[in-house]
């Protein structure tokens, strides 16, 4: 069989490009389709071809059938890759591309109408052994036959639509009493999303996992599986971070598991990637959840444990090819986690955020891959869904893998819209997630309005206690540089810069104090004590302005994300983020930099090294001063810097006040010997 030779991808952002990508690599061409607000998108450069859909929401686009179809036959396309959401389960799609002589890269309608229907589809689990849930396998028809299902599954219950997914309209009921009032609701969101009011009832399993099995079925009866993924990190039924393998799961449980899930895909007659979700409580025993007919979001760390790729092996399926793949021959190696970033604001209640994404650097490197449908200067709308990217880190083990994918978050810069990112990094460096003591509460059990309940770890807290003050003493270092002239005005050699430099750090109610002391012989080496406590820090080469920073601390790498406003540096880090205020016990004085005395200064005036604002007056007319006292503080370029006396004497006059605006060469103060 040979592959397609054209295929149009019915869908957008980051799963049309990765579908590109493995098209190109096999040589098969490309077609785009998209809205009006899609016109300049990632998706549809990386095209071949690009036909415009028009219209700006997915009813007048994306889920239009006879304009994609439409498509088709103008480009030429002999395969339609659905992607997932939109119509990938979209049965009456699947069947109309198939009779329009088009391969669909997915399974039969016949399948996605059986297995998309929560009711029929347990109903064919039950036929194939595959273990279900205890609950009903029939519509609820009145809150009578409710009660009396849900007094025999045992509550707690969960009432669910038999149409839809992703956790809509679902409602936990735990008593009678909440029964009547919590099946109207149910019925009322799923005819309102769905079109469908039915709902059955079963049993709700608690601290359950979400554990799923990806198989992968050709025409000629053979199915394999390949190994489990764990996707209980989740948020309102919506996965937030996904592994494989799970760090729950045996080799006796996965085999199970598996035989299960290939099972049911024999019984529904299912053909090409699809996904069995099992819930599984705390003592191994699983459930069939649902099947979803598509390549799922999280499919990139399947394919980095296995080293397959499941386009690929989608596209061969659907020209007909059988599978060579034996299900022995399908292993694990190494471990995979992924992050799903979406344009949404945690501090917000997850609220979507839009507009245009004004930077943007993906994280690079060994192990770590960025299925991305955005770059700088794509815009965020309202119409579609907020994922924006994933990011997938790949190691040894689960902990090499979580480090890589931590390191790959702390260095992705999206500005624009708010993001997850910080939350997803959070999550990563939690304790239990660190443990794998995981379920689908674990959100709901550890944080408040997106922020984690549990403290944040001293010793990333002085990491970036040590990397905002290294930006800001560089900053104050190339301000000291910009007053060399007025030393050199004033006359004398200049003195080398003290060799110790002492700084406090406040951050939300925490205080640090924190000293810096460079290494003679390398510029790029410090030591700096935070707190009481010692490191050694190497600054690579790097510019202290931008917004990402890379240090070498105690010999391990670490990023951090900066966002400079006025006297105050936010950084971001392994999830936490915190807004540091920096400052010295003592100003930091330009004498550090001026010759101790003098002696060929005559009675005169002391002038304005740069413009500025005036800050404060530290003297008054008749005051004595010695060379290097503080005359006046002056604020440029939103740094702040002592103006010295440069000799002792007595204050002639002062001819600036706090608030004034003053210019280079400007006279400040007079003062005599």
């Amino acid at each position: 069989m040979k592959l397609p030779k054209k295929v149009l991808i019915a869908n957008r952002g980051e799963i049309a490009v990765r579908v590109m990508r493995t098209c190109s690599r096999l040589g098969v061409k490309t077609v785009a389709v998209y809205s009006d607000p899609d016109a300049r998108s990632l998706h549809v450069e990386s095209a071949d071809e690009a036909v415009a859909l028009g219209g700006s929401t997915a009813v007048e686009s994306y889920l239009d059938i006879d304009k994609i179809l439409d498509a088709c036959k103008a480009t030429g396309c002999d395969a339609v890759h659905p992607g997932y959401g939109f119509l990938s389960e979209n049965a009456v799609f699947a069947r109309r591309v198939a009779e329009a002589g088009i391969a669909f890269v997915g399974p039969p309608a016949a399948a996605i109408e059986l297995l998309g229907d929560k009711i029929t589809a347990k109903q064919t689990a039950t036929k194939a052994g595959t273990p279900t849930v205890p609950g009903t396998e029939e519509p609820l028809p009145d809150a009578k036959t409710a009660i009396e299902a849900a007094a025999r599954v045992g509550y707690p219950v969960l009432l669910k639509p038999s149409a839809g997914g992703g956790g809509k309209g679902m409602v936990i009921v735990h008593s009678e009493d909440e029964i009547e009032s919590a099946l109207k609701s149910c019925q009322e969101v799923a005819a309102k999303a769905f079109g469908d009011d039915r709902v059955f009832v079963e049993r709700f399993v608690t601290r359950p996992r979400h554990i799923e099995i990806q198989v992968l079925a050709d025409a000629h009866g053979n199915v394999v599986y390949l190994n489990e993924r764990e996707c209980s990190i989740q948020r309102r039924y919506q996965k937030v971070i996904e592994e494989a393998p799970s760090p729950f799961v045996s080799t006796e449980l996965r085999a199970k598991m598996g035989e299960s899930a290939c099972a049911l895909a024999r019984e529904s007659g299912y053909v090409n990637a699809g996904t069995v979700e099992f819930i599984v409580d705390e003592h191994g025993e699983f459930f069939f959840l649902e099947m979803n007919t598509r390549l799922q979001v999280e499919h990139p760390v399947t394919e980095l444990i296995t080293g397959l790729d499941l386009v690929e092996m989608q596209l061969r399926v659907a020209a007909g090819e059988k599978l060579e793949l034996r299900q022995e021959e399908v292993g694990i190696e190494g471990w995979a986690i992924e992050a799903r970033i979406c344009a949404e604001d945690p501090a917000r209640a997850f609220a979507p955020s839009t507009g245009p994404i004004t930077r943007y650097s993906e994280p690079r490197g060994e192990g770590v891959r960025v299925d991305s449908g955005v770059r700088a200067g794509s815009v965020i709308t309202v119409y579609y869904d907020s994922m924006l990217a994933k990011v997938i880190a790949y190691g040894a083990d689960r902990d090499a893998a979580r480090r890589r994918l931590i390191d790959a978050l702390n260095s992705y810069h999206v500005d624009g819209p708010s993001t997850n990112v910080d939350f997803c990094n959070s999550i990563l460096n939690h304790s239990q997630f660190i443990a794998g003591d995981l379920s689908t509460n674990f959100i709901a059990e550890n944080y408040d309005e997106g922020v984690s309940k549990e403290p944040a770890d001293p010793r990333r807290l002085h990491n970036m206690v040590i990397a905002t003050v290294l930006v800001q003493h560089n900053r104050r270092a190339l301000m000291a540089e910009a007053l060399q002239p007025m030393a050199t005005t004033l006359g004398g050699v200049r003195e080398t810069p003290p060799r110790e430099y002492d700084y406090v750090v406040s951050a939300d109610g925490d205080v640090f104090p924190t000293q810096l002391v460079p290494t003679r012989d390398d510029p790029h080496r410090w030591t700096v004590t935070v707190d009481g406590h010692e490191y050694d820090v190497v600054t690579p080469a790097f510019e202290f302005f931008r917004r990402r920073l890379r240090l070498d601390i105690n010999g391990q790498r670490e990023r951090f994300l900066l966002r400079y406003d006025d006297s105050f540096i936010a950084a971001a880090h392994c999830g936490i983020q915190r807004t540091f205020e920096i400052y010295t016990p003592r100003e930091w004085k330009l004498s550090e930099y001026m010759p101790e005395t003098v002696d060929d200064f005559d009675a005169g005036t002391v002038t304005c090294p740069m413009p500025g604002l005036v800050v404060s007056v530290a003297v008054s007319e008749g005051d004595e001063v010695h060379a290097g006292d503080v005359l006046l503080t002056l604020e440029s370029m939103k740094m702040q810097s002592g103006v010295a006396a440069p000799m002792d004497g007595k204050v002639v006059k002062v001819h600036v006040g706090e608030g004034e605006n003053v210019n280079a060469g400007d006279v400040l103060v007079e003062l005599e010997k």
